[in-house]
């Protein structure tokens, strides 16, 4: 991701932050229970002649994972797309992912990048969607935690910096990034209106049980926890965005839990902020890009719930 805050928009009204959520818990809800119900089998036809177009950002395109075939991008040739394409044998595919894209970037050129909802068409099959943690401000946000890391080791300075005007900054920032969301992906159905639309979620980037890894990650050890439900939030929101938008949600939080930046190089999928393997700082590896491939690959089996 860049360094991006979060886009300038309009903050919803204080008073509408404790129905929002109620609102998304709702809508995990009813997807709990359409997830629950028997899917279409996918009957293990060929697809061949299926058209395939990846969006996203940097956890999508790889970047610094070899082989690197875009440095404008930093796309990689081992990312998750590219690894549904190979394993799918897709008779056709573009993947315009690009480190740094925000949800502007469907509609905005990335320097050499073109937008990238121009790369959809009335014949695409299937769309990937991987966006939203550059307009919540990811990077920025690492950056502020580990520079307030030092004021309280043992506290959590950076969930009191962004809970100082007594409403969390974060939480705002993703119910703010929804609508662009939502936006996104109507805008999918109609440059795409027959395709099979999945919105993938982000992966386990902290120890889901909360714990730290000071300095090996350099946050305080309240902050461990606080970040782990940010990215929690956001992949609630995508999840809720995607059910109400008829796309499938892609969750590659579960499948990659014990594989975050605070474990060992060998058995991690994420990479801390001083990469040991080839990939961007708190950024998937390619083992981290194969388990999301995996994940995907998976969801798709489950058959075209959501083909228009």
């Amino acid at each position: 991701m860049n360094h991006h805050m979060v886009p300038t928009g309009t903050a919803p009204r204080r008073r509408h932050a404790p129905s929002l959520g109620a609102a998304l818990g709702c809508g995990v809800l009813v997807l709990g229970a359409v997830a629950a119900s028997p899917a279409a089998a996918d009957g293990g036809h060929a697809h061949r002649g299926e058209k395939y177009v990846a969006l996203g950002d940097s956890y999508t395109s790889g970047p610094l994972i070899p082989r690197q075939v875009d440095v404008n991008c930093a796309r990689s040739d081992q990312n998750y797309p590219s690894l549904v394409s190979a394993a799918r044998k897709t008779a056709s595919f573009t993947d315009v992912s690009c480190s740094g894209a925000t949800t502007e970037n469907m509609w905005k050129a990335q320097g050499t990048n073109g937008p990238q909802l121009n790369a959809l068409g009335r014949s695409t099959d299937l769309v990937t969607v991987q966006i939203g943690g550059n307009d919540v401000g990811f990077s920025s946000i690492i950056g502020t935690c580990v520079a307030l890391s030092s004021k309280d080791l043992a506290g959590a300075p950076c969930r009191q910096y962004y809970n100082a005007s007594g409403v969390d900054q974060l939480t705002m920032s993703i119910l703010q990034t929804a609508p662009k969301l939502a936006r996104v992906l109507r805008a999918v159905h109609d440059r795409a209106p027959h395709a099979r639309v999945l919105v993938v979620g982000y992966p386990d980037l902290l120890p889901d049980d909360g714990s730290g890894c000071y300095p090996s990650v350099p946050f305080a050890a309240g902050d461990f926890p606080y970040l782990r439900d940010v990215s929690k939030r956001l992949n609630l929101v995508m999840r809720a965005v995607a059910l109400f938008n008829r796309a499938d949600y892609v969750d590659t939080y579960k499948p990659t839990i014990g594989h975050d930046m605070c474990k060992a190089p060998a058995d991690r999928w994420i990479e801390p902020l001083r990469p040991a393997a080839p990939a961007g700082p708190a950024h998937p590896n390619a083992k981290g890009e194969a388990a999301m491939a995996r994940t995907v690959l998976a969801q798709l089996s489950r058959g075209d719930g959501h083909r228009h």
